[in-house]
């Protein structure tokens, strides 16, 4: 069986649920044995236009007749048409594409410390970027290095100097860490991994104005929330702001291939000159031609909006359930966690449960369900989920 050959020759790293699947199709995925599965994980965002959707899987198979890779010592067709997709989805002027998440934050890193020296003057070497507290960007060195979960550093060290980290939510601490070699605030619109965990209002909008006082980039990580999930294109439009630079993953491979980027106007993009930073894989033609495809389905096809109605009726509903297990629902969008209390147990035996009745989602930091399907889901598939969350959570 496949899951006992992960566990006989794969590292010991995750910790799934025990089902297998080998099939999906919009918001539903099958099992071996013909069982279907209601996908309310979208394998963390990444699943925003549903399996295998027939426009991004038809990019993805014209592309293969043509060509799949080029490195960037050449040009290629696709990706000039794909940047200036993403640039227009985006609003900002460029894009440097690279292939998972942590390697667009990692970009991006680089980025602001190198306008940090380049721009604003500070000197080589004495960088620093102030971050939250329970932030997930990633896992290379250098972002659990201002992880703040022991269980991502231990063992890991020596670890990446350069970052202050403040409570998340809280905008006078940010501005209160602020010194004369800070270059840049770095946090995601709504901490995803730490339990779905969405910051009081105006939080990124005290952000830009402190940024804007003391001459400091606002670096926004949206490879989770972005690209429709909160119920608009990027979480930040909530607060009707704009950040300097932005990563960008997931959802932008459209769920067939490893798609990432990071994006920001020429000011700060132009730090980079050629040789600085690069990716063999990243831009290439496949890449390129699934994502511009990605990008003009959540677009053609309104899922912000979607996301926006079927998340507000989610939310809705799990509220009424008035379980006594749940200590609070919260999110925006099809992004939505709940947080089961500690006297019920931990969330992942309801997860098994759910699992059991055909709902597939996962926990996160023990107490926390997390519901985040596919943004092409309908109410129907909803409302049958919200049957089996209630006899679980009851």
């Amino acid at each position: 069986m496949s899951s006992e050959l992960v566990e006989r020759h794969g590292a010991r790293n995750y910790h799934p649920l025990p089902v297998v699947i080998e099939r999906g199709q919009g918001a539903w995925v099958w099992d071996g044995d013909g069982r279907r599965y209601l996908d309310m994980l979208s394998s963390y965002s990444a699943l925003n236009q549903g399996h295998l959707h027939p426009r991004i899987v038809r990019a993805l198979q014209d592309q293969l007749e043509r060509v799949s890779l080029t490195s960037r010592a050449f040009h290629n067709d696709q990706l000039g048409p794909f940047l200036q997709r993403l640039s227009q989805v985006s609003g900002f002027e460029r894009a440097l594409p690279m292939n998972s998440g942590a390697e667009a934050v990692e970009t991006g890193l680089k980025a602001v410390r190198k306008w940090g020296w380049k721009v604003k003057g500070v000197p080589d070497g004495r960088q620093r970027v102030i971050v939250a507290a329970n932030n997930f960007h990633g896992r290379t060195i250098t972002i659990v290095s201002y992880s703040t979960e022991p269980q991502y550093r231990e063992g890991f060290g020596p670890l990446t100097p350069g970052f202050d980290v403040v409570p998340f939510g809280d905008a006078a601490a940010a501005e209160a860490a602020i010194t004369p070699d800070t270059v840049a605030i770095h946090v995601e619109p709504i901490q995803g991994e730490a339990g779905v965990v969405v910051p009081p209002a105006g939080y990124l909008r005290a952000l830009r104005q402190i940024c804007d006082r003391h001459g400091v980039l606002l670096f926004l990580d949206e490879i989770q929330t972005g690209l429709g999930r909160t119920g608009k294109m990027w979480a930040f439009e909530h607060e009707g702001i704009r950040p300097d630079c932005i990563t960008v993953g997931k959802a932008l491979g459209g769920g067939l291939y490893p798609v990432s980027a990071f994006c920001a106007d020429s000011r700060v993009m132009d730090v980079f000159s050629p040789g600085d930073h690069g990716s063999t894989f990243g831009g290439n033609p496949l890449a390129a031609a699934v994502a511009r495809a990605a990008l003009d389905v959540l677009v053609d096809e309104e899922l912000p909006a979607r996301a926006a109605e079927l998340g507000g009726y989610l939310m809705g509903r799990l509220e009424e359930l008035r379980s006594p297990h749940v200590q609070e629902v919260r999110g925006a969008g099809l992004l939505i966690g709940v947080e089961i209390r500690a006297s019920s147990g931990p969330a992942r035996p309801m997860c098994l449960e759910l699992m059991e009745r055909g709902v597939l989602c996962k926990d996160t930091h023990g107490q926390v369900i997390r519901f985040a399907p596919p943004l092409v889901i309908d109410r129907a598939a909803i409302d049958w989920a919200l049957d089996q969350v209630a006899e679980v959570l009851r």
